[in-house]
């Protein structure tokens, strides 16, 4: 249930900082930190006390070495499926249903005239979080209110690694109107383990079928040969 008891505030702008500041922490995104903490202020549609943590998280950018930046992000969000910011990961892994899931949520997009650039994927955050500030307040607070139980999940995941990116998605639960809940996270398995594909023709393994969250590859198994007597021309 929503913790708003009137309407929710505008908020645009600092879904546009939100979404800018989960992105690749590139030059030209360091070049705008000043410009994005000023925005969130100006809004004021967070409390004070995000306001605060999302400001140490841009002057932590801003403090460090643009290579380490940027190899702090890949590590968080590119190397692991907890905190992916591509959401239908969370919800569908690798299965057949994530195609057409994409495909409803672009039309989603298409249908309140926003239009993805080539090779943008609809389930991006940043681009979740984009189309959610071309919405009026009530409606981008109820789309955010679809997507909480996600952004909660991947809040749990980075408050586990320590990393001041948990106040981006704090700040989002915040303009949903939902709370934080705190659920278990299991440890991450190795990347290379995680991404490596099945072994052919390694047999029908249970792997992932009490794991929802995880992809669970279909193996082909080899039929056994028939006995040497009894295929035909066979020798005695």
């Amino acid at each position: 249930m929503s913790l708003f008891k009137t309407s929710p505030p505008p908020a645009a702008r600092t879904l546009r900082v939100l979404a800018r500041l989960l992105g690749y922490p590139d030059a030209e995104l360091r070049a705008h930190l000043p410009a994005m903490s000023q925005a969130l202020h100006d809004e004021a549609a967070l409390p004070k006390a995000r306001l605060a943590e999302l400001d140490a998280l841009l002057a932590q950018i801003g403090r460090l070495d643009a290579l380490d930046a940027e190899a702090d992000y890949v590590q968080l969000f590119d190397s692991g499926r907890r905190t992916s910011l591509h959401l239908f990961e969370h919800v569908h892994g690798d299965s057949r249903e994530r195609g057409p899931a994409m495909i409803d949520l672009a039309q989603t997009y298409e249908k309140g005239g926003l239009y993805l650039a080539e090779g943008e994927m609809p389930d991006y955050l940043p681009v979740v979080l984009e189309f959610a500030s071309t919405q009026p307040p009530r409606e981008a607070t109820g789309f955010l209110g679809e997507i909480a139980h996600l952004i909660n999940a991947i809040f749990n995941a980075l408050e586990k690694r320590e990393s001041r990116y948990a106040s981006v998605m704090g700040a989002l639960l915040d303009l949903a109107g939902e709370p934080a809940r705190a659920v278990q996270i299991a440890d991450e398995e190795p990347i290379d383990e995680s991404w490596a594909e099945p072994v052919a023709f390694d047999g029908c393994g249970s792997a992932g079928q009490s794991a929802p969250d995880r992809p669970q590859p279909v193996h082909i198994v080899r039929r056994s040969a028939a006995p040497t007597s009894a295929r035909p021309g066979a020798s005695s």
